[in-house]
């Protein structure tokens, strides 16, 4: 019995679009609008449609369309790397399409439970989210080229900092002020993975200990409120340390709040660090370490772009991050 052929009449009735319209998208592309030539061509790869290899290949050609994929709405930084995306992707007159995920912190696994491509990309950007094997392994296959940012992989192109060495910078800053107690405000991560967090703790505790100081962790909700709270019991402790590193800007902001609920002055009676350099620490006047967020955007942009020219060869380009000091410590 030979096999069902895939008509154009079941590729128009399950994107519900006419026929007319699933002809524009293999044969005049510009003609529709690009939302609905990705649901239509999802549908085609969906049911297995055959039309005329020149229709395809005219449908797909030359689309200039890349997706990134962060949790934006869990941490603003990944907007200002996106902003970096965008901004070279601009003058390449590239299309972004933007995926919004759950934070890695906050799942039971830190991967990506499904990867919902529409349509057909040149190639993806992954950013702070941990690729499972599976889903990795698929994105080979399909020939689609992929860079991640500020996390690990061993099939894909990373862009990173060197967590494990801001850590350690943040470590020396407070040491050479003469702090030998220090709390480190931690978030709080539902599963057991080597995260940023862990790795900057990671780098911080070492060089504090080899010091001859003491470091004592909390961990804490990714909010200002659930900062606060955390912070508390660093802060109401007998012992209370006499510097406080978060994980980031926003905790930190938690912590600077906590000790105002004290009367404790910052930075004499406690001083306080956070990670980032973003408007929240301009704005409270914060000691951080910035990391280049735009640059990690343009960089990842960039490195996606060889592999879509045909380069093979997988990087890993390391960004440097630095010292910002300001009135907290």
């Amino acid at each position: 019995m030979a096999a069902h052929r895939v008509t154009i009449y079941e590729v128009a009735e399950r994107a519900q679009v006419s026929i007319s319209t699933v002809s524009n998208v293999l044969n005049k592309p510009d003609k529709v609008r690009a939302a609905t030539r990705a649901r239509v061509l999802a549908v085609v790869d969906e049911l297995g449609f055959t039309p005329k290899v020149q229709a395809v290949s005219l449908a797909r050609q030359g689309t200039g369309r890349i997706g990134v994929m962060a949790p934006f709405t869990s941490y603003s930084s990944y907007l200002r790397r996106l902003s970096g995306v965008l901004t070279a992707a601009t003058e390449l007159e590239t299309d972004v399409l933007v995926f919004d995920h759950e934070s890695a912190a906050l799942t039971s696994s830190p991967t990506l439970a499904s990867m919902p491509i529409h349509g057909r990309l040149d190639g993806l950007i992954v950013m702070g989210l941990q690729i499972e094997p599976g889903i990795a392994g698929r994105l080979r296959e399909r020939g689609l080229p992929t860079v991640v940012v500020d996390a690990d992989s061993d099939l894909f192109s990373r862009v990173v900092i060197d967590d494990d060495e801001g850590g350690r910078t943040a470590a020396r800053h407070l040491l050479e002020r003469g702090h030998r107690r220090l709390g480190y405000l931690l978030e709080r991560q539902v599963s057991d993975y080597e995260s940023q967090a862990v790795k900057r703790l990671a780098g911080f505790r070492d060089t504090a200990v080899r010091a001859g100081a003491e470091v004592v962790v909390a961990t804490s909700g990714n909010s200002v409120d659930d900062a606060r709270r955390a912070a508390a019991g660093l802060l109401d402790a007998a012992q209370r340390p006499s510097a406080v590193m978060a994980h980031h800007d926003v905790l930190a902001v938690g912590v600077l709040l906590a000790a105002r609920d004290r009367g404790l002055r910052v930075p004499q009676d406690v001083a306080v660090m956070g990670f980032d350099d973003g408007e929240a620490a301009a704005a409270a006047d914060l000691t951080t370490i910035r990391q280049p967020f735009e640059e990690s955007g343009s960089t990842a942009f960039g490195v996606l772009l060889g592999h879509i020219g045909g380069s093979a060869l997988r990087s890993a380009t390391v960004l440097d991050v630095h010292l910002v000091g300001r009135s907290t410590t």
